[in-house]
């Protein structure tokens, strides 16, 4: 191949064939490039809380976090690959994936348990809010796919929500 030939394969068009209108597929992937760029967000920072557990619930914590940053790291290819099926291009660096993200990150040399459960709880709390919205584009757009796979990530994300709740609130019995 010369370098003619290969300047050509970087414009080459990634088209996908859909029934979805220009206009849907570049909403509709902006929405979901969003949401991936938040959903790695919040995996490292699941993670990152999940290395820096300590305290007397660390084994709990600790295995709770590793399963939810598991589940959060799993939407990531369906997500992606949502975007490739109708037609759209996703994310390509770090770089990108940071000016997408809506969470902020927590670089703090120590973070407590309870607050980085309670962080981790209202991150995913507003992530449902989010993934609503684009949901409600998607029906709108008439994406019943991508509707779909909202509707289990929404799902998701409620029930490690309740979790990090159950986690931080006292009982008052």
């Amino acid at each position: 191949m010369n370098v003619h030939d290969a300047k050509a394969l970087q414009i080459a068009s990634l088209e996908t064939p859909t029934d979805l209108g220009p206009d849907a597929v570049r909403d509709i992937s902006g929405a979901l490039n969003i949401f991936l760029a938040d959903m790695f967000a919040l995996y490292v920072k699941t993670k990152n809380f999940h290395w820096h557990m300590s305290g007397p619930h660390f084994r709990d914590y600790h295995l709770l976090l590793d399963e939810q940053a598991q589940q959060i790291f799993a939407t990531t290819d369906a997500a992606a690959e949502r975007v490739r099926k109708i037609g759209g291009t996703t994310l390509r660096s770090i770089g990108q994936l940071g000016r997408l993200q809506r969470f902020r990150d927590n670089e703090a040399d120590f973070v407590t348990p309870l607050d980085m459960l309670t962080e981790l709880r209202s991150d995913n709390k507003q992530l449902v809010a989010n993934l609503r919205e684009t949901h409600d584009l998607c029906e709108m757009l008439g994406d019943v796919a991508s509707a779909s796979l909202l509707e289990n990530w929404i799902d998701e994300a409620e029930r490690r929500t309740w979790f990090l709740f159950e986690a931080t609130h006292s009982s008052t019995s």
